[in-house]
């Protein structure tokens, strides 16, 4: 089978029981293969630290997820999407303390070593970004949602508000050639609908970064760094003005505990 054939039958409901496994063996080989030409874990800045006025409210940030969460594809701690977002809350009045547990290549599966890490720093808020690699490796979508419902109420049971960028477009990443990107971009829709689930039913707050970024990753290249996976700092400046009004919102919940 190839791969395009494989897209319209993933996208038709049409892959039989017993074409399921050499379908998925495929797609996990045409993935592995862009994924040799993605940016080392290693060139992501370090991103944690103080940002705003002393003076101001302290708000302890945890940043946990992936290899987006730790910034891979920018070079400037100030370009990664937690310094983008810790900037935004010092500009609305918080001194911010970043504290970032993300490892790159993480899978939900993989946050609950990152919530243990994270609540040692007793956070006031925390920002998931996952799902990526869940898509990419075709994990299944029950373990999705269990996953990550677990790590969002281990964190809502500290009493820590928790905001979840859900998995973005990943039908917008030049990396993989089509009919490969549609295919993986519909798996990223399934993904982050699961996570959405997950997150409310935890008690956290959902964002939709494909839903509200997406359009704009697919119509400008700038948006993605050179490996065309991960983001450019344009991108995750999408991202961060996506993540906070909730990012917000769960500090405003914090400041009533």
């Amino acid at each position: 089978m190839d791969l395009g054939k494989l897209a319209l039958l993933s996208f038709g409901g049409g892959l039989t029981s017993a074409a399921l496994a050499g379908a998925g063996l495929l797609l996990a080989e045409a993935v592995l293969t862009a994924r040799r030409g993605f940016l080392p874990a290693e060139t992501a800045p370090v991103q944690d630290g103080a940002v705003g006025d002393g003076s101001l409210p302290e708000l302890r940030l945890a940043l946990l997820g992936d290899a987006m969460a730790a910034g891979v594809g920018v070079m400037r701690s100030n370009d990664t999407v937690g310094r983008q977002v810790a900037q935004r809350l010092a500009r609305a009045g918080y001194r911010v303390q970043l504290s970032t547990v993300a490892v790159a290549g993480s899978r939900t599966a993989d946050l609950g070593p990152q919530v243990s890490r994270a609540l040692l720093r007793s956070p006031n808020i925390a920002i998931v970004l996952v799902g990526a690699g869940d898509a990419t490796h075709g994990s299944r979508l029950e373990s999705v949602r269990g996953n990550l419902g677990d790590a969002v109420a281990r964190m809502r049971a500290a009493h820590v508000p928790v905001v979840v960028g859900c998995c973005p477009d990943l039908g917008a990443a030049p990396c993989f050639p089509q009919p490969l990107r549609s295919v993986v971009g519909w798996r990223g829709m399934q993904v982050a609908a699961a996570e959405m689930s997950a997150t409310e039913l935890a008690g956290g707050l959902p964002v939709d970064l494909a839903a509200a970024t997406g359009g704009i990753f697919r119509a400008d290249r700038g948006t993605f760094s050179e490996d065309g996976f991960h983001p450019s700092p344009d991108g995750y400046r999408l991202w961060a003005e996506a993540l906070l009004p909730s990012t917000l919102n769960a500090a405003q919940a914090h400041a009533t505990l």
